[in-house]
């Protein structure tokens, strides 16, 4: 089935690891593929630990998409394509792909090989999070969960903190 967590709320990425958590202590192999990601993020530590679980990511932080050079976003785009094969290599019965939502939108990955390999991947359990998913999923998702911010602290300029946003 395809689940999808989306909208402007917080807590996409916390329900993915959520479902991952509970995948795994049911003997579940997952992948944990982050896109858009590479910097620290506590959820890695526990999900690190857990012996179904396999986390894949960029290795460094690219920062957000307006800051990006055209040559960070062609490096990014070959790692987000990276990131799928290896997520779509047969061994995971469940992928989550955080952040998805945005590195398709944004054009920072193959497009045709992301649809084909999430629409056609049948006996898997597969999870896109991130803001604004395209139609495509939308139509084709068994779930959609979206989170809506109804108020956010980043709406007073505080920033993101350690433990709670990342």
């Amino acid at each position: 089935m395809l689940q999808i967590y989306c909208g402007d709320g917080k807590g996409k990425t916390t329900a993915a690891v959520g479902l991952c958590v509970r995948a795994a202590g049911a003997g579940m192999r997952v992948c944990f593929a982050q896109f858009m990601k590479g910097g620290e993020s506590g959820e890695l530590v526990p999900l690190g630990s857990l012996q179904n679980v396999t986390i894949m990511r960029p290795e460094r932080n690219f920062g957000f998409f307006k800051n990006l050079s055209e040559q960070e976003k062609l490096s990014l785009s070959e790692i987000h394509n990276s990131l799928l094969q290896r997520a779509f290599s047969g061994e995971f019965e469940m992928i989550i792909l955080d952040e998805f939502n945005c590195a398709y939108s944004y054009n920072l990955l193959d497009r045709e090989l992301a649809k084909s390999l999430i629409l056609n991947s049948p006996e898997k359990e597969i999870i896109l999070t991130g803001r604004e998913p395209a139609e495509v999923f939308l139509e084709r998702a068994d779930y959609i969960s979206e989170i809506k911010c109804v108020k956010h602290p980043y709406q007073k300029g505080i920033s993101a903190r350690k433990g709670i946003e990342f």
